[in-house]
């Protein structure tokens, strides 16, 4: 048979972790006391207790309070900036530049630097990215030809083109995925990065 303390512990876990995987947040304290029906000081105790058998990880920063099955979850978990409006000629990932972050698993997106990018218009529908559509971009500062590239063109604007070069004309082409758009053509670029993923919305879809 369980203790009332077994069985409080239990309730505070399951607490945290259905706060956490519902709602994507962790209870306070003060919280947790009120759900269990407990003092403040008591359910302190309790987290102290938790801890020291190893139950529960407990720091100063956001996701304070983890369990192990939040541990688990967070484990290989990055934040990618969301980038928006470029402006012309500051660094891609400039703080100016970054409207607020993505939480996305590393066994998704893979190896690599990364960060995301919202599509604007729709030069690039034919392969399924539209207005509004996050792009998760890999960092890197080259590309074979035929991939999705984010490039900053000669003029400083942002573009997210797929990549050719043209020998014939020694130029760099910039291909939109739209048949009513034409090639682009540049003596330079500097390559941000390429394309990897598309996350959407579904809802009018």
């Amino acid at each position: 048979m369980r203790t009332k303390n077994e069985e409080t512990i239990l309730n505070i876990i399951e607490y945290i972790n259905e706060k956490f995987f519902t709602v994507r947040e962790i209870p306070s304290v003060q919280e947790i006391a009120d759900h269990i029906g407990i003092a403040k000081s008591s359910a302190s105790r309790y987290l102290s207790l938790m801890e020291s058998r190893g139950l529960v990880k407990r720091g100063d920063a956001y996701y304070s309070i983890q369990t192990l099955k939040i541990q688990k979850a967070m484990k290989n978990v990055q934040q990618l900036p969301i980038v928006g409006d470029i402006a012309c000629g500051t660094p891609i990932l400039a703080e100016q530049n970054i409207e607020s972050y993505l939480t996305i698993s590393g066994d998704f997106l893979g190896t690599g630097n990364f960060f995301v990018l919202m599509a604007k218009g729709n030069s690039m529908i034919n392969v399924g990215i539209e207005d509004g559509d996050y792009v998760v971009i890999r960092q890197q500062p080259s590309a074979d030809e035929g991939q999705i590239i984010v490039a900053m063109t000669e003029d400083g604007e942002c573009t997210l083109k797929r990549y050719y070069k043209d020998r014939r004309r020694k130029k760099i082409r910039l291909h939109p995925e739209n048949d009513e758009m034409e090639d682009m053509y540049y003596d330079n670029i500097e390559i941000q990065g390429v394309a990897v993923k598309v996350i959407k919305n579904l809802e009018n879809v």
